[in-house]
């Protein structure tokens, strides 16, 4: 089964947003996932598996980061590969 994610992260309070949502972009393509890179939001697409420990760690990160963000998470049902 395969999943797909849709995400979109919002850098709140911050003179360089582009550069942030770059970065996590960055982060992004270094996981076992297929990336569709649209103007307001990144589709993922993978193991349900991939797509969770995606997200966690994202999650993770940008809260280490003690910047304020929203980061909203879209989950399309599984379809078969």
């Amino acid at each position: 089964m395969v999943t797909i994610a849709q995400l979109t992260f919002i850098p709140l309070y911050t003179e360089h947003p582009k550069e942030k949502v770059q970065n996590l972009i960055e982060h992004i393509a270094q996981y076992d996932v297929e990336m569709d890179i649209n103007y307001l939001s990144t589709t993922v697409k993978g193991s349900s598996e991939e797509i969770f420990k995606l997200i966690k760690e994202i999650y993770d990160t940008l809260s280490l980061e003690k910047e304020a963000f929203r980061f909203h998470v879209e989950l399309l049902s599984p379809v078969e590969e």
